[in-house]
């Protein structure tokens, strides 16, 4: 068997300066935005800078049977890629390069590395928009949004990322490179890998370029509302109620009031004592016809509520959501969910939640998205382990979502931290079979190994 020095010293000779084992570096991909922390340092980290810097970072791991932990920007929330004990971190945050923006047939072509935000401020001077819109969009990758599926705020309208990929190049596990997916609109040829690959967290292949469907930058006005409300169950009500509406806000969010208390603390805004927080979003043409109806269905319903056509009152508005995060993060660990219902369960969703804070004697900060009943329920606490109680709620938050009819994650991915509870909603068969589909790209079973299966 070959000693760990003499492995790193071949991965440098096929790799040079791109191979690093700094300490520095090895603790950095130890954690990503989740909260979880590996035990002990990864072997390397190779900073790839090209398509064939992966291939050769896979096949060298490829034939001394290494694990692999591909990584963009570590902002993802379920644990699922960072580094452990004998593993490489393969990092593709340099690969940041817009290969090609096509204005004609409205696609553009990216490397994995590039921030989102960073290519959607190139696509404003054309017109153009990648739909995707995380969070975290000011410092998460494209190839991240594509590997777990990213939703954010304005998905409900405009769909998750899947919508807005029409091809990949993946290398996979042995170092072969992959050609998936199309340029076209249409296109059925053979099985849907492209679609596969999207959300797969990195245990099927290494995303190394995306062929991403763009958008024109909606135009005309843009209405924003924010309102308060009593209780949650009075904003979720008013959420659903706008959607039975056949309305289509751009964004549509909740917040509770324990959320609300801890941003006002962290904005330097008065919010505590305020209730729950709706904050709905119209664009385009029928934004002002669409906004009028929503605030009336809020009102109607007890919320008290502003509306603003705005841009810099709609930006104030929407700090309050954006930074729900942030502000959890200055309580303490974070253990953050990511359950989604049918969005006419939303109040039934967040009643479980209530319930499960009295009976566990937890206080469990909520956001959602209330236009794709996509909820976060935040369980904070002090120190590195999750402590039992926490786990025990979470059980019963996550059968509570399976209950009405929902899923253990809408958008951040499986991770590690939700494991556990995958059979409880795939069922035995499906999971294995899943688990099998990974055999067939991973044989070795070298690609993130640990995560999601």
């Amino acid at each position: 068997m070959i000693d760990v020095d003499s492995l790193v010293s071949l991965l440098r000779s096929d790799l040079g300066q791109s191979v690093s084992t700094a300490p520095e570096a090895l603790e950095a991909v130890r954690a990503d935005r989740s909260g979880q922390v590996s035990h002990s340092a990864p072997l390397a980290v190779v900073t790839a800078r090209s398509i064939e810097d992966v291939q050769a970072t896979m096949r060298f791991a490829f034939e001394h049977g290494i694990p692999v932990v591909p990584r963009g920007a570590g902002t993802g929330l379920a644990g699922g890629a960072i580094g452990s004990a004998g593993e490489i971190v393969l990092s593709t945050l340099e690969m940041n390069r817009i290969l090609e923006i096509n204005l004609d047939d409205e696609l553009a072509v990216v490397e994995p590395g590039i921030i989102n935000d960073t290519l959607n401020a190139e696509l404003a001077t054309r017109g153009l928009w990648f739909a995707p819109d995380p969070a975290s969009k000011a410092i998460s990758t494209v190839g991240g949004n594509i590997a777990t599926n990213a939703g954010g705020l304005l998905c409900a309208k405009y769909g998750v990322t899947r919508e807005s990929v029409l091809g990949l190049k993946v290398v996979l596990a042995d170092g072969r490179l992959l050609t998936l997916g199309h340029r076209t609109v249409k296109g059925v040829t053979g099985l849907d890998l492209t679609a596969l690959m999207i959300g797969s967290e990195g245990t099927l292949g290494v995303i190394v370029e995306a062929t991403l469907r763009l958008r024109a930058l909606p135009v005309g006005p843009v209405a924003t509302i924010g309102a308060y409300f009593s209780t949650m169950e009075q904003a979720a009500r008013a959420s659903a109620v706008i959607t039975a509406s056949r309305l289509r806000p751009a964004a549509m969010e909740l917040v509770d009031a324990s959320a609300l208390a801890v941003i006002g603390q962290y904005l330097g805004l008065d919010l505590a004592g305020r209730g729950s927080y709706l904050l709905v979003q119209t664009d385009g043409p029928a934004a002002d016809i669409e906004a009028s109806a929503a605030l009336s269905i809020i009102r109607s319903l007890g919320g008290d509520a502003e509306l603003s056509t705005d841009p810099a009152d709609g930006d104030r508005l929407f700090a309050i959501r954006r930074s729900f995060h942030p502000a959890m993060t200055t309580q303490g660990t974070v253990l953050i969910e990511d359950v989604a219902v049918p969005r006419s369960q939303l109040p039934a969703m967040f009643a479980a939640i209530a319930e499960i804070e009295e009976r566990f004697g937890l206080i469990i900060p909520t956001v959602a998205h209330a236009g794709d009943g996509n909820l976060h329920p935040n369980f904070v606490f002090q120190g590195a382990e999750v402590p039992d109680v926490v786990w025990a709620a979470a059980d019963e938050l996550f059968l509570a979502c399976l209950r009405l009819g929902g899923t253990l994650t809408g958008e951040h991915g499986v991770g590690i931290l939700k494991k556990r509870w995958l059979e409880d909603e795939l069922g035995a068969d499906q999971l294995e079979l899943q688990r099998q589909v990974k055999a067939v790209f991973d044989p070795r079973g070298i690609l993130n190994p640990g995560k999601v299966f």
